[in-house]
């Protein structure tokens, strides 16, 4: 049995211990990263935080930045490129508020689509509706946007206005209490939550949408606001200007253009196609209703020939109301009620109608141009 050298013994003892060492680090935890994500359209790290300071990297909307040190109101980050600087932390969002965004595309993936709409301006998804609510990923401008749900909200408070000086009470008023004056109600505005052609979901404000319709048919919403606009059916014409000369008939839903009301739609409206004279024309008119999207489309077989048909939720008890802890409408019980179109001319399936439950009074339904089409 040889034995070893004191020199050997001491080499042999290094080794073990560092292969000792090296076991460790593996049940060693990995340090954890801190990340942020850049909301702003675009912006610059700068070398150092200063007065006068040195441009080091570009970085966009989207893009995830590592944090590797936290300054007073400025962080110092690191790019995928491996770009080190300087940005101001407002024009980033943690890693909370990015989960947040993922679970809402992961919460309304399926989710129906009631509508689609084209924005007039670049606009920020939003994580709740709002103007104060965290915001990230950038639409930009004439982006198609499919609608997934409403939602009204308080507007932000306008700067005050000056208060006027109160004026000697005339003899014999009896003073006023304003304590007992009811407060007014707060003015809403419309948010939708949307899905963008990358998935993302986040809500916008409805004032910077726009339905995506042709211009022939916004052309014919004689004042109202056009909800969502669904093909019927399509009709060949020859001297009319679209693809293949097949030309869309369309069930319309409008509103009158005012957020925060307690429904989405108050009238229906069926365009049809005058072949002859090659222009819309309306078929069918339901109005002063309280409507709520989505409209559906479909096709069933009256009298053994395919017909064109659609449906949509009207109320049908107790007045809809807003609810505006949540900004969702409460529409209470509601009936579906179900059209069919031959040619034309569009009828009803089904019974008659409920009362209206608008307040202005009872609902009224208008045919508009009868016989063969053109």
């Amino acid at each position: 049995m040889s034995v070893l050298s004191p020199s050997r013994c001491a080499l042999v003892s290094v080794l073990l211990a560092l292969l000792a060492l090296q076991g460790c680090s593996h049940l060693r935890p990995h340090p954890v990263h801190e990340y942020v994500y850049v909301w702003a359209p675009e912006t610059y790290l700068r070398d150092r935080v200063a007065v006068v300071s040195n441009r080091v990297a570009e970085v966009t909307n989207g893009e995830r930045l590592q944090v590797l040190e936290h300054g007073r109101r400025f962080l110092k980050v690191k790019t995928g490129r491996n770009e080190i600087g300087w940005i101001e932390d407002h024009f980033v969002i943690d890693q909370a508020t990015y989960d947040k965004f993922g679970q809402m595309t992961k919460d309304n993936a399926d989710d129906p689509v009631v509508g689609t709409a084209i924005l007039r301006e670049d606009y920020w998804l939003r994580d709740a509706p709002g103007r104060t609510s965290d915001r990230f990923y950038l639409v930009p401008e004439n982006a198609k946007l499919q609608l997934l749900l409403r939602a009204s909200v308080p507007k932000p408070a306008s700067p005050p206005h000056p208060v006027p000086l109160p004026q000697p009470a005339q003899p014999g008023a009896r003073p006023v209490d304003d304590k007992t004056r009811p407060s007014p109600p707060p003015d809403l505005e419309d948010y939708w939550l949307v899905r963008d052609n990358a998935g993302h979901v986040g809500w916008i404000r409805g004032r910077t949408l726009d339905e995506d319709v042709p211009d022939a048919v916004a052309g014919l919403a004689e004042g109202q606001k056009i909800l969502g606009a669904y093909v019927l059916a399509r009709v060949d014409d020859p001297g009319a200007n679209v693809p293949g000369n097949q030309v869309p008939e369309y069930v319309v839903a409008m509103s009158p253009w005012k957020d925060g009301l307690p429904y989405d739609f108050d009238q229906i409206r069926v365009f049809t196609w005058n072949t002859k004279k090659h222009r819309y024309e309306t078929a069918y008119r339901e109005r002063d209703i309280a409507g709520y999207l989505p409209v559906t489309i479909g096709r069933q077989t009256f009298d053994n020939h395919p017909e064109p048909v659609f449906s949509f939720r009207v109320a049908s008890g107790d007045q809809p109301a807003l609810d505006l802890q949540t900004g969702l409408v409460r529409p209470g019980s509601t009936v579906t009620e179900s059209y069919r179109m031959e040619g034309v001319l569009v009828h009803r399936i089904g019974p008659a109608p409920p009362p209206s439950t608008l307040a202005r009074g009872p609902r009224h339904s208008e045919r508009g141009h009868r016989g063969k089409r053109g």
